[in-house]
């Protein structure tokens, strides 16, 4: 059983083990400011390749509705691609924004 001098100890010494691993909060946020910028390259070529995918499959869907003869065939169209153009969009804007 601990009595109340060695708990203040070991809260002591665990206390001063964490301050120790501590470090600048200037110094965190230019770290992870860092590592974003490595993987927003990497991000905007993902988003580029999620709307080809996209384009793709809504290509095909709309190729099937227009052979089938359905009339809802031309909002089928715009809203696909208008999803393709989104994503694009979004990639561009986000990285101009941030200057990247």
């Amino acid at each position: 059983m601990m009595n109340k001098k060695d708990f203040l100890l070991l809260v002591s010494l665990v206390l001063i083990a964490v301050s120790g691993y501590a470090q600048d909060g200037n110094a965190g946020i230019q770290q992870a400011t860092t590592l974003v910028q490595g993987y927003f390259s990497t991000g905007c070529t993902l988003m580029y390749a999620i709307g080809a995918v996209v384009g793709i499959v809504g290509a095909v869907k709309v190729y099937q509705k227009w052979n089938a003869g359905e009339p809802d065939t031309g909002k089928v169209a715009a809203a696909w691609f208008g999803s393709c153009i989104f994503l694009v969009v979004v990639a561009t804007v986000i990285k101009s924004f941030f200057g990247l």
